[in-house]
């Protein structure tokens, strides 16, 4: 395994670190270019969680996927949309060195866990939006991910939204426009990309109608969609497992269910 790390936007500190499989030139058959999964851990955009971030990337990794994880910009600074162009701004740092780098550039997912799964799902559904484009090239598309992961995320405003999220990402305060904007669900259209979502309904953080509604406007415009609900399990729950501090053998099906659709999505058998 090569570990490398970079900073995929001028100007920010946010860290792009990657995990890479080498080719095994001494194995008779053996992959070359692979699939690759982007992350971004959650915690509210006050902190990253360590649980969702390289416990998911390791188990990517296994199941053959280049890996990286995004530390991306936090509280004050992840305003203005800051950490939208840390997220564009990767995928298009992972295709432009998809050949060093051995990713196959129309193969890329981005996976998120609760306000990392808002930041990987507006990287998915914001990538074309005007004001996004203002402040940044995207080379034609080029941060269009080609699949959204998403772990109990958070998705809308109002009166289920997770304020404490909503009120760093848009530095405003509930009610006002800005604020508003960040509920991603507004946003689906027909060029957001396939996605995969779970949650749990006793999730007493971030309420399932955050998933509810995103399914509903996914639905509504006809994009391709797997999700899962589960009856039991609170918030922040992981790949859950032990290691990770969660155990639950219900939920986390959710794993298993997700590499099935992942692998199927971009015809990666194991």
């Amino acid at each position: 395994m090569q570990q490398i790390e970079r900073f995929p936007l001028p100007g920010s500190d946010a860290r792009l670190v990657g995990y890479l499989h080498q080719t095994l030139n001494e194995a008779a058959v053996y992959r070359t270019k692979r699939p690759c999964v982007l992350i971004f851990p959650g915690g509210g955009y006050e902190f990253l969680s360590q649980r969702e971030a390289e416990p998911v990337a390791f188990h990517f990794f296994e199941r053959g996927y280049q890996v990286f994880i995004l530390y991306y910009s936090l509280k004050e600074n992840a305003k203005d949309m800051q950490v939208l162009m840390e997220g564009a701004a990767s995928i298009m740092m992972i295709r432009e060195h998809s050949e060093e780098w051995n990713v196959l550039e129309d193969q890329i997912a981005v996976c998120g866990f609760s306000a990392g799964g808002h930041a990987a799902a507006s990287v998915g559904i914001l990538w074309n939006h005007p004001r996004l484009l203002e402040k940044m090239d995207t080379q034609n598309g080029r941060n269009r991910p080609n699949a959204v992961i998403l772990s109990y995320p958070v998705i809308t405003a109002g009166e289920f939204a997770h304020q404490g999220s909503l009120k760093w990402i848009s530095g405003a305060a509930q009610g006002t426009e800005e604020n508003e904007f960040w509920a991603l669900d507004r946003h689906v259209d027909a060029t957001t990309p396939p996605t995969f979502v779970w949650h749990t309904v006793e999730d007493d953080c971030v309420p399932i109608e955050n998933t509810l509604f995103l399914i509903n406007a996914l639905q509504k415009n006809k994009v391709s969609y797997e999700c899962h609900l589960y009856p039991h399990g609170g918030h922040g729950m992981s790949t859950c497992t032990v290691e990770v501090g969660t155990p639950n053998l219900h939920a986390r099906s959710w794993v298993s269910l997700c590499d099935q659709w992942l692998e199927e999505l971009f015809s990666f058998p194991l």
